[in-house]
């Protein structure tokens, strides 16, 4: 079976600096991949590459078979992969509604769609379904500026699944979220893998969150893959346990 996301010795060096070093892995249909590392491992610059941020200085991205190496974000966007970034992306101004319909045209879209279509690109009816589903309903004509932070975490996320999404990279998504909202925020995600099929990859530093959202999980230091398997193989060994504690 053909991987959703096939990462090849991908590597990235900035100057004499080797930022990701020879990483490969698959992500398949329906899977919830983490990618954990201490500060500083190349977790972020591995996604950058990946999505067409960075060009890699080698190796090889492919999704759904076809490679896609050095495509820009938005030729990825019209293949069915989107992102979350560490910082938010939603637009404060718009209302919750208006950023989904939004960040739907970005990836299906057109110029002319825009100009000539009806007023919500006739992505209305599903950002509805979107924000009902993200439990942000009742928030859907409210500006995205007056939300609370988890809020906009839960629409950021939202955007990023928006118009059937098939590979989703989400940058930190428990970043500054409180307790209560972290919860609503992971049992979304988990409810959207299972319901939609959504196959998406991680990079967070809340250990508590990943370990309960992700079926599968890839170590990163120093730029290398040093560990991969479930949550449990990887909190116990002795690998990971040195690059978090050094010792």
């Amino acid at each position: 079976m053909t991987a959703r996301l096939e990462v090849r010795a991908l590597s990235k060096a900035f100057g004499g600096v080797q930022a990701v070093r020879e990483v490969s892995f698959d992500v398949h249909e329906g899977e919830i991949l983490g990618v954990i590392g201490p500060n500083g491992s190349g977790k972020s610059t591995l996604f950058n590459c990946i999505l067409g941020q960075l060009a890699p200085t080698r190796g090889t991205v492919a999704v759904d078979g076809r490679e896609v190496t050095g495509l820009r974000p938005s030729q990825l966007n019209r293949l069915g992969v989107s992102r979350t970034f560490q910082l938010l992306q939603v637009f404060p101004r718009l209302t919750a509604r208006e950023n989904l319909i939004l960040a739907g045209q970005e990836h299906r879209g057109s110029r002319l769609g825009r100009l000539f279509g009806p007023r919500d690109a006739g992505l209305g009816a599903e950002a509805d379904r979107m924000l009902d589903f993200f439990r942000l309903g009742t928030l859907a004509h409210e500006t995205a500026g007056n939300l609370s932070y988890g809020q906009q975490k839960l629409l950021d996320a939202a955007m990023a699944f928006m118009s059937g999404s098939r590979l989703v990279l989400l940058d930190e998504p428990a970043g500054g979220v409180n307790p209560t909202m972290l919860a609503g925020l992971r049992e979304r995600l988990a409810a959207i893998n299972r319901e939609a099929r959504a196959t998406f990859v991680v990079i967070e530093h809340n250990m508590e969150f990943v370990m309960a959202l992700c079926t599968r999980l890839i170590v990163l230091a120093e730029g290398r893959i040093i560990a991969e398997g479930t949550p449990v193989e990887v909190r116990a060994d002795p690998a990971v346990i040195e690059a978090y504690l050094g010792h």
